[in-house]
Order: structure tokens, then sequence, then C-alpha cells
């Protein structure tokens, strides 16, 4: 395809496509193919894919595992839709789901199929503890992000995307999340979590703290678009065991940590706990939309009908979603996170020692945040040099330039996330991080000519 008509394309969704549009802005290419990690546009340029469909696609593009279960679905003429209707594949996807969860919730736990998207299974856990706990006020935290609906963008810390919307989701209040590097309290290190598990547990016990009758707290362990920011693991138990004594159900976020992206199945396992309601996407559906909740069955008092969605019968994305997970577990991906993370986090933080735009290198398996600062800033209490979304911008550009796609996320949109697939090779990896530590170093030469 000419150079010419790939223009067209691009200049078509320009002018078509809304302006909510995103991730066409940061990269301008029309894609026709893609296997594993691989992108390639019309015109034959390729592309490592670090972003994943946003951590949706864990084994890749079109993994032979997914592609054949596709295939064979097609071939047995199972339903693509069904509603909430029982199919074997749809009960062999529970099965599976229900196999991986904590010993302590395995056989004392529901699930409710949602919409396609993340979002609204946020929803319908909301809705789920409202009527369980006939409490009214759901706590959130600072950075979080859990979806673009009306009542997810109230539960999200995010103000840009919601300060022109009116009528979001009363009763919602936002606590601390323990952002070291960015420390709420300004303090910094392992005082950060103390900190906020102190002040977490004032709050619920505080008489004239203002918050009504709380039906669950939401938490993802590893904030995701508010920039790669890992939970401590002992502030994760002190948030179990603060909500259990309380009986506040413990919501957890799992749509984009879920399935092996922190090394872990899920991501609350680092800390050894049992959340009372788990909120899966992304992953789940291995590649395709899909969204499920998980949770305690005692909290299982809603009527018929509580929670609908036309599309919660997605017989297609149970079977990629079940394809996926069982080949997660029986190739042992879950060892090769942590081994990528661990050459990951090695190098970045190698780079980090000797560039200083680089204030931080954090995460958790193969979740990772690379947070960029401008040297000349003032810095603030701690000592860290004030975030730049400028830096990581140039550095996103001349990534994608040399053939990498990376995103961008946090504050001020300083954080360049890398979300690549889990069954990324030691060979791949080592590719991404000399196009990245290429690409930065362009950057920087850019930027410092202007």
């Amino acid at each position: 395809m000419s150079l010419e008509i790939q223009s067209e394309y691009l200049k078509l969704q320009e002018q078509k496509e809304s302006n909510a549009r995103a991730y066409p802005r940061h990269f301008p290419l029309v894609i026709s193919k893609a296997k594993g990690m691989i992108v390639t546009d019309t015109e034959g340029r390729q592309y490592y894919d670090c972003l994943a469909g946003a951590g949706t696609l864990a084994l890749g593009h079109n993994p032979d595992v997914v592609v054949e279960a596709i295939r064979e679905m097609l071939d047995q003429q199972i339903p693509l839709h069904t509603l909430d209707l029982a199919t074997p594949l749809k009960l062999a996807f529970m099965e599976e789901l229900f196999s991986l969860l904590p010993e302590q919730m395995r056989d004392h736990a529901k699930i409710q199929f949602c919409g396609p998207t993340g979002a609204d299974a946020v929803e319908a856990a909301i809705k789920l503890v409202k009527t369980a706990t006939g409490g009214r006020s759901i706590l959130a935290f600072h950075g979080s992000y859990h979806g673009s609906t009306q009542a997810t963008m109230a539960m999200s810390g995010n103000l840009s995307k919601k300060q022109h919307l009116q009528s979001l989701l009363p009763d919602v209040h936002f606590l601390p999340f323990p952002y070291e590097y960015r420390c709420p309290f300004g303090v910094g290190g392992e005082m950060t979590a103390q900190l906020s598990a102190q002040y977490i547990e004032h709050v619920l016990d505080d008489c004239e703290s203002g918050i009504a009758a709380p039906c669950g707290v939401i938490v993802e362990t590893v904030q995701g678009e508010g920039g790669a920011i890992p939970a401590q693991i002992e502030w994760l138990r002190e948030l179990r065991r603060i909500t259990a004594e309380r009986g506040i159900p413990l919501i957890i976020d799992e749509v984009q940590t879920g399935f092996g992206r922190t090394g872990r199945m899920f991501s609350f396992e680092h800390a050894g706990i049992v959340p009372d309601v788990i909120i899966c996407s992304k992953a789940v559906g291995g590649s395709l939309p899909m969204s499920v909740i998980l949770y305690k069955e005692e909290l299982d008092r809603w009527q018929p009908g509580a929670h609908t969605g036309t599309f919660r019968g997605n017989q297609m994305a149970m079977a990629t979603g079940l394809a996926t997970l069982r080949y997660l577990r029986e190739q042992r991906v879950l060892d090769n996170v942590q081994q990528r993370s661990q050459q990951m986090m090695t190098r970045l933080r190698s780079l980090q020692a000797i560039i200083p735009a680089i204030g931080d290198v954090r995460g958790r398996g193969l979740m990772i945040g690379i947070e960029m600062v401008e040297p000349s800033g003032t810095p603030d209490r701690l000592q860290h040099f004030p975030a730049s979304g400028r830096i990581a911008e140039a550095v996103q550009r001349r990534c994608f330039a040399n053939g990498m796609i990376i995103e961008v996320g946090g504050r001020h949109s300083s954080v360049l996330r890398f979300l690549p697939p889990l069954v990324i090779t030691e060979q791949e990896t080592e590719t991404v991080l000399r196009i990245f530590e290429r690409s930065i170093y362009e950057a920087l030469a850019e930027l410092a000519e202007q």
C-alpha cells in the first residue's frame, strides 16, 4: 500500500472519528497485521508493541492457542451469543476462573458476567456492595482509575476527564494512596504506607469524618493509568485488616493487573490477602471483550436482573479467555514475567543512575513505569524534581520513530509505561530496552537544541 493511501486513511480517521480518540494522536499508523509483540503497518514498518491493548493481550497478538480456540469454536457451531444462558464452554470457563481463586474463597465464591468493558464490571461491583451492605459511601484513592462511565469516573482521581461533567456518582470519598515518590504526607520511604494506613483507619473510626455508612473500599494494587504505582505489600495487608475488622467489603480492581501481569495470577496474591470482590477484564477474555466480577457468596443479595448486559454472553471471549488462562498456567508464563521484569528493572534503574531526567523507576511484574522529571526545576520537599510530561512525550515520540509503541500516563502524563505481552522473550526484552535507551538520549538531545 502506498504512503499516500495510508495518509488518506489517517486523514479519514481524523475527520470522521470522535475527538475523544486517544491513541492515534500518539501513534499515527494504520495496522495491517500483528503477531506476537510485533505490529506491522500498511507500509510494512514494524513496531514492538509495549502497550499490548493496554494490558489486554497477555499472550501478544494472535497467539496460536487463541486462534485455535476461535477456529474450534466456529467449527463446533457453538453459539456466539447466549445472554446469560448456560453452555458447556461457559461452565468450563467458570471452573477455570474459580480454580485460580485463593483457597479460602474458591468454594464460596460467585461470579457475575458483565458487559464487555471493565467499567461495567466496576459498576456491577458497586451495585453489589451497596445492595449487600445497605451503605452508600464508596472510598477510593487519589490517582486511581476505574473507567470512563459517569460512576467510574466519579471514583477515579483524574480531574481532566470529569471536571466538565455534572451529577457524577455521589458519596465518593478519596483517600491517600501510598505513592512513595510523591508522598502525599511529604515524608517518603516506608512512612508513606504507614501514615496512609493510619489515616484510613482514623477516618473510618472518626464519628466526625463526614463519610456516611461506607459500603466498600475500591483499590488497585498497582495504579495503572495513575502511573504504574505499586502499593506496598504491608499496606495492602493493613488495608485488608482495617476493612475486615469494620465489615467493609474490599473491592480490588484487577482489570489491568489481573492474570499474570504482576507475576502472580492475581496481583493481591503478593500480599497473601483475600478480597471480598475481584473485578476482572482485559486479559480475562484472551484478547476479546469480557468482564466479570468474582465475589464472596455472602454478598450475593441482589435480585434477578439487578445487573444485566446484552453482551455478557460473549461465548467467543469465553473460549479465548479459557485458552489463555490455561496457557498461562500450563506453560508457566508467570515465571517468564518475573524474569523479564527483573531484566527490565535492572537495566532501567542503571539508566536512572546516570540520566537525571529519570526520576523514578517502579512497578510490579511487567507493569513498569518510568517517571520523567525536569532536572532544572525546583525540587519538592523530598528533593524530587517536578514531573515532566514534556520529556515523557518526547521520549514516546522517539520510541515510535525507532519502532516501539509505549504509552504515557500518571500525573502530568509524565510516566512512560511498559505493558508488553507476558510472553515477551529475553531477546525481545533486550531489543526493547535498547530502543528505549536510544530514544531517551535522542529525545533529550532534541529538547536541548530547542
